[in-house]
Parts: structure tokens; C-alpha cells; sequence
């Protein structure tokens, strides 16, 4: 019995050092611009996220701001505008940059910097494990050790993933050295050339003076 609050120590130890990342972010907007978060995620992986607008004037309304989301190809996955607080939740199909974008609302009177606070998760933080322990009827240990296999399994692809973007960029870099190598090769053979053409022209015209 004397093992088991140990047990459950280095799981949790364990669990917290390759779970995914959940953060919360601060921005301060000012009141005419825009400003962005972004991070790079895999294909197929839940990001949830919200946003609330934090205001200490007591004397005038919250001030409201928009928010866009795009995908690395453009795609808009969330767009609000003219709130105070919001959420955007979904699941990746494609890899790569997640931009999200706030402005300030266009029914704000004030002029100064609106706070903003994010607090973003991706993957397996972004999990509902209260429900997976209703439904499954685990807790304790048991409920950690899934935790733990499920950040197990997402470290995994994550690495897949960096494996996939390494032999991509290799590919790249190896068509670039290719393509830089043969434009090498033909200056080079344009300047032979060309400077032969010089020789048979400064040729021609010495014998045509009759200098040579």
C-alpha cells in the first residue's frame, strides 16, 4: 500500500512532461490594429480554444473585438466579430501554421488597448477527460495511465509528423542543390561561349584591318 502514492507520483511526473501543450495568452490590442497568434499543428488534431475581453473600467461598456482563424491554406475555421468573449473548436485537416487574428470591434468608443486574454490547448490537453471517466468508469491510476498512453500516442505522431516535414524539407533542399547546380552549369557554359563568339569577332575584325 506504501507504493502506490509513489505509483501515482511518477505517473503524474510522467504525464506532465510529454503532455501537449495548453497555454493562455495575453495580448494587448491596441484599438486600430490587429494582432496574431499562431502554432504549428499536425493533421487531425483538436485545438480548442477561448478568448475573453478583460476590463477593469467600470464606468464604460466592455469593449468588443473580432476574430478570425485560418488554416495553413487559408481557409477560415472561426470568425466572430463584435464580442466580448468567444471559443473556436475543431479538429486539423491539414498541417501546419493556425493563424488566429483579433481587431478591435467597430462599436468601440474608447481609445485605448483592449486585453485580451487565449487560453489555447491542442491535442490531448485539449480533451475532455471528466467525460472519458464518466463514460468509461475509471479514475485514479487507471484514469492517468490513459492519460499518459494518450500523450504517448500523440508524441508519437508528432514525431511521424516531424519525420514527414524533415524528409520534405530534404527533398526541397536536395531539387534546390540540383536546380542551383545545373543553372551553375549552363553560366558557365554561356560564358565559354560567349567569351569564344568575342574571340572570333576580335578575330575577324583584326584580319579584316589587316592587323594580323
Amino acid at each position: 500500500m506504501a507504493a502506490f502514492p509513489n505509483v501515482r507520483a511518477v505517473v503524474l511526473l510522467l504525464l506532465m512532461c510529454v503532455l501537449q501543450r495548453g497555454e493562455a495568452i495575453w495580448l494587448s490590442l491596441p484599438a486600430t490594429g490587429t494582432k496574431c497568434v499562431s502554432e504549428e499543428i499536425q493533421s487531425n488534431v483538436v485545438v480548442l480554444a477561448d478568448y475573453v475581453v478583460i476590463s477593469d473600467d467600470h464606468v464604460h461598456s466592455v469593449p468588443t473585438i473580432s476574430a478570425k482563424v485560418t488554416s495553413p491554406y487559408g481557409n477560415t475555421v472561426h470568425h466572430q466579430e463584435n464580442v466580448t468573449n468567444g471559443q473556436f473548436a475543431f479538429t486539423t485537416t491539414e498541417g501546419g501554421n493556425y493563424l488566429a487574428c483579433f481587431w478591435g470591434g467597430s462599436q468601440n468608443t474608447g481609445a485605448g488597448d483592449i486585453s485580451i486574454n487565449i487560453d489555447w490547448k491542442t491535442g490531448i490537453a485539449a480533451k475532455d477527460w471528466d467525460s472519458v471517466a464518466r463514460k468509461e468508469k475509471i479514475e485514479g491510476v487507471e484514469l492517468e495511465l490513459r492519460k499518459l498512453e494518450g500523450a504517448v500516442e500523440a508524441i508519437h505522431d508528432n514525431l511521424l509528423y516531424l519525420k514527414n516535414r524533415e524528409a520534405e524539407m530534404r527533398t526541397v533542399s536536395e531539387k534546390t542543390n540540383a536546380r542551383v547546380a545545373w543553372y551553375s552549369i549552363v553560366s558557365l557554359g554561356v560564358c565559354i561561349l560567349v567569351s569564344v563568339l568575342q574571340i572570333w569577332y576580335l578575330k575577324l575584325y583584326f584580319q579584316k584591318k589587316k592587323l594580323i
